[in-house]
């Protein structure tokens, strides 16, 4: 297993609080809707959806 580290920075008009409630928080329902073709869904494995929580991403069959 290895570790990968993305970063990028950009400006936008909505809100840092809004942002991360949408990307962190609501991160389950808001993936399989911006990548339908590679997030199949998210399920909750342990927890409420809060800090320590294990979630479990299902990705779609890929194409052959």
């Amino acid at each position: 297993m290895g570790v990968t580290t993305f970063t990028h920075e950009y400006s936008s008009s909505v809100a840092p609080s809004r942002m991360f409630t949408a990307l962190i928080v609501d991160s389950r329902n808001l993936l399989p809707k911006l990548l339908p073709q590679f997030v199949k869904d998210v399920n909750i494995i342990q927890g409420d959806g809060g800090a320590g929580s294990i979630e479990q991403v299902n990705f779609n069959e890929g194409k052959r």
